[in-house]
């Protein structure tokens, strides 16, 4: 019989925990894996639920209710497609697959349009908040074909993250838009953890805080404007024990981090629709060179540079505090110019209030300081930059000075903060009413003829430099 309202395609610690989710909120699931262990697993771990395993394929789009309402939660890329391959002669006219993945935009338009021509419909689904959030509430970010999200919007709203305000999931917008939204707010988290990893480096490094102190640092700042999921596991990290030694863990991790492409996707489409993210583009930078430990450790005995100088604790602390939350407001104001440029030239109306209100629970980068940023674009939709809403230029304004201490102090200790500094850039770019783009444009005529526009007349004009 077809007794279940969703299934669920891929039962790894995530498909399977958003399983267990959404069978918490009364709705039967079915669940399918190609590793038969797997369908083991999820089928012991889910004694007692409305919850069912099946090792065979066809039996388990059979035990769907129709239409049918598939989830994947696989790895991108192929085995999205290689798995839409093997469900989709099985499904019928009208039937729906949902792609949960970090999928690149590009990638669920096409597929879209291809299940589209087979009568299936399609929408890419971005969900936040890693396995706890997925079997707790996470946030969920869909996009693609709208009647097909209202079919499966109660479902949703009742499995995602709850705020004051609604739960934690709103449609984004037509085409890639839930995958695209995803992918920048995977953006923003990539600022977000290089700013905190770059305070935790000058605060260690010339500030000479124990773990210890570090931890207590971070909890108050949790405590207050920095209050976010990013900043709370932070303190609560500097505290975990080694257990194969006395050591602190975090002092027996290898400096280099991974990424899985969300980040370099962000970058790279923001280039394309030329849109600044230095923040995000210094932290994924940033991981890139770390992941280089090899040729670091190498070139580390050649190159010299200053070494870091001890510096009045209270002080640095304030100021670090104050530079942290001044680039991360930067780095969420990058974010959401990117989001909006992106949604006026492919005409997918995305919210940005919206996007606000479902960051505040349930995702990486929830915090605090999102509910003023749906305030802001409540006030006014437009908005051309967050920074120049009232309360946040003023914010930057008063921070300012601790700002430009820090990323001097650091620049002139030798410690790298790519991000801080980025974040600091930005701003100065964007008060600035003239820039030295001139010299650019100057330049360019120059060499290749290139034209440049004037102050004091319109037009494109040419001169010969070397007259």
């Amino acid at each position: 019989m077809a007794d279940y309202k969703v299934g669920m395609i891929g039962l790894g610690v995530m498909g399977k925990n958003l399983a267990l989710n959404i069978a918490d909120k009364g709705f039967a699931v079915a669940g399918w894996d190609a590793w038969a262990d797997q369908v083991d697993k999820f089928d012991s771990e889910s004694a007692g639920s409305p919850i069912k395993g099946f090792r065979d394929l066809e039996e388990f789009i059979r035990s769907l209710e129709r239409p049918r309402r598939v989830v994947l939660l696989v790895k991108a890329g192929q085995v999205v497609d290689d798995t839409i391959a093997k469900i989709a002669p099985l499904l019928d006219e009208g039937d729906l697959i949902v792609d949960g993945g970090n999928e690149f935009f590009e990638n669920t338009e096409r597929r879209a349009r291809e299940l589209d021509a087979r009568g299936l419909r399609f929408f890419g689904m971005g969900v936040s908040g890693g396995s706890e959030g997925a079997r707790l509430g996470p946030s969920m970010m869909p996009g693609g074909d709208e009647a097909a999200y209202s079919e499966l919007a109660p479902v949703l709203e009742k499995v995602a993250a709850q705020v004051e305000d609604g739960p934690c999931v709103t449609y984004i917008g037509p085409g890639g838009a839930g995958h695209y939204v995803k992918m920048v707010h995977n953006g923003i988290e990539y600022g977000d953890m290089q700013l905190i990893a770059e305070a935790y480096d000058v605060l260690k490094n010339i500030g000479g805080l124990s773990n210890a102190e570090l931890a207590e640092t971070f909890d108050e700042w949790n405590r207050g404007e920095l209050e976010s999921f990013l900043i709370e596991i932070t303190a609560k990290i500097f505290t975990r024990k080694d257990d194969e030694s006395d050591a602190d863990l975090l002092d027996v991790i290898v400096d280099s981090a991974s990424m899985k492409g969300t980040g370099s996707w962000t970058v790279q489409d923001a280039a394309r629709l030329a849109v600044p993210v230095p923040t995000i583009a210094a932290a994924v930078d940033a991981r890139v060179l770390s992941g280089m430990r090899e040729d670091r450790l190498k070139v580390a005995k050649v190159l010299r540079g200053p070494s870091p100088s001890k510096t009045e604790r209270t002080e640095l602390v304030s100021d670090v505090r104050a530079a942290l939350y001044a680039a991360k407001c930067v780095s969420y104001a990058q974010g959401m110019h990117l989001i909006r440029k992106a949604s006026d030239d492919r005409s997918w109306g995305v919210n940005l209030g919206e996007l606000a209100r479902i960051w505040k629970a349930g995702c990486i980068i929830r915090a605090g300081f999102l509910g003023r940023i749906q305030e802001a674009f409540g006030r006014n939709p437009q908005l051309l930059n967050l920074l120049i809403d009232p309360s946040f230029a003023e914010e930057l304004a008063v921070r300012q000075a601790a700002w430009r201490r820090v990323v001097s102090l650091a620049q002139g200790s030798g410690i790298a903060v790519p991000a801080t500094a980025g974040s600091l850039a930005y701003y100065d770019a964007l008060r600035r009413q003239r820039l030295p783009a001139n010299m650019i444009q100057a330049q360019r005529d120059f060499f290749g003829s290139h034209t440049y526009e004037r102050l004091d007349k319109s037009g494109t004009f040419h001169t010969e430099w070397e007259k």
